[in-house]
């Protein structure tokens, strides 16, 4: 996923001031990311975030983007259009710097998320595919949408139905 998205940017040319991008999405961008989230359409996506140094090769990428796209209502399949806004805040540490994995309990909120600077590079634009995609309602509904299981005509109620097929099963044994 890390090549949809080629907005990186090298360790070695972050100024001491840090970094301040505003980036929008190409259309041919867009279109790799409709592909990869499986979504109708990415109409609009627009990021705005900044890089700056903590110290001892440390640095945090911190924003916001912006999407307008749509999804398929799961129940009529019809488009279902989405605005969304999510921000980010990822640190980014040298592979040496990072800490070592405990088996104690974390607070999920509470532990930074922390990330490794992958050869000298800061991979903000997987951490913008990656906000966005769990930004997506995993179940989109058009308003007002209704599921409605019709019973085949002549067909008892309770041989009808999803989980008739299993109620036969279970008669059989």
């Amino acid at each position: 996923m890390t090549d949809l998205l080629n907005w990186k940017h090298r360790v070695a040319e972050i100024a001491e001031a840090g970094v301040q991008q505003t980036r929008k999405m190409t259309p041919v961008e867009r279109d790799a990311i409709a592909r990869a989230l499986d979504v109708l359409a990415c109409d609009d996506v627009k990021a705005s975030y900044s890089v700056r140094a903590l110290g001892n090769g440390r640095y945090r990428v911190s924003g916001n983007v912006l999407a307008r796209l749509t999804q398929k209502c799961i129940v009529t399949l019809e488009p279902v259009p989405r605005e969304l806004e999510e921000s980010f805040n990822v640190e980014f540490w040298p592979v040496e710097a990072l800490p070592e994995p405990t088996d104690t309990e974390v607070e999920v909120f509470a532990a930074a998320e922390i990330e490794p600077i992958d050869n000298g590079v800061i991979d903000a634009g997987r951490v913008i595919f990656e906000t966005l995609a769990a930004s997506l309602d995993p179940y989109p509904r058009k308003p007002n949408a209704e599921f409605v299981w019709e019973v085949e005509k002549g067909t008892e109620p309770a041989t009808a139905g999803p989980f008739a097929g299993l109620r036969n099963l279970k008669d059989k044994q």
